[in-house]
């Protein structure tokens, strides 16, 4: 017993200081996701600088000329969506940045590695600060994404605890277990669904259940895919910003291709000008 209360301690502590970070990381994001306009879009550009600097040092010591010319790329592709330039010149502008620092990478040694870090960064946060807007629609859209993510995030963390069993990806991320999968599948699909039926939205029930289950899945994909991503570079965090969750990288993983995803649906669903208009009342 006395081995194992020193450790017993220092998760209960560790879990008390993973939940107060999110708590405050939380209340911040409601709050500049209700401002929308300027104050979401450069919540979503700092997000972005902070990931790509992150993605960015985990790899070896970069080429300095290439490093410099990536930086400058994410300036580039940021400050159209600052100023509330719309797709498709947006995307247009990072689709050319994202293959000009590959181009970059190609020609002074760097790789690829920064090139995919400027799409995984800046894409993503394009695709919050559009579907977000200043309207409600894309406020409710926000919440929703929230909603599933969120609380698939907290229920597979808890029920994998809770429950255990067979591991999910042990060579990715070995804490991971399929019924913590299921379980926040389950719960995210639920807070979607709940949150979308009491904002009065017009897509069919059906249809709500089922992008709330898909946008869930890829919720967990993405944080199976930071952990590869964190695995191949041999570092447990991607940065030590956030106590008791590391960088902002292992905050948003989860985040980051849910808004992916659901952009890219939004997009088929109600075109460019409005990806959240099927949020409409």
């Amino acid at each position: 017993m006395s081995k194992g209360k020193p450790q017993a301690d220092s998760s209960g502590k560790n879990l008390r200081l993973r939940i107060a970070s999110a708590l405050v990381l939380g209340t911040v994001a409601l709050a500049v996701t209700f401002l929308g306009g300027f104050a979401f879009r450069l919540f979503a550009a700092g997000a972005a600088a902070i990931v790509f600097h992150e993605w960015t040092a985990m790899h070896r010591p970069p080429v300095r000329a290439h490093a410099i010319f990536s930086r400058l790329a994410l300036a580039v592709v940021l400050a159209p969506m600052l100023a509330g330039i719309e797709p498709p010149l947006s995307l247009a502008v990072a689709g050319a940045a994202i293959l000009a620092v590959l181009l970059s990478g190609l020609l002074t040694a760097g790789g690829p590695w920064n090139a995919a870090g400027l799409a995984y960064a800046s894409l993503p946060a394009l695709a919050l600060a559009h579907l977000r807007g200043s309207d409600l629609p894309g406020l409710l859209a926000i919440l929703f994404l929230y909603a599933v993510v969120w609380v698939t995030d907290i229920f597979a963390y808890f029920v994998g605890r809770a429950l255990g069993g067979p591991k999910l990806a042990p060579s990715i991320s070995p804490g991971k277990t399929w019924s913590g999968a299921v379980g926040g599948l389950l719960g995210g699909a639920a807070a979607g669904t709940a949150l979308a039926l009491a904002a009065g939205v017009r897509l069919p029930l059906t249809a709500v259940l089922v992008l709330a289950l898909l946008l869930s899945a890829v919720s967990q994909a993405g944080d199976l895919f930071e952990s590869a991503v964190k695995r191949r570079q041999g570092v447990k965090d991607s940065g030590t910003l956030i106590p008791g969750h590391g960088g902002v990288m292992d905050r948003i993983d989860g985040l980051v291709a849910a808004a992916l995803g659901f952009y890219l649906f939004g997009m088929m669903y109600s075109g460019f000008v409005m990806p959240a208009g099927f949020f409409s009342r």
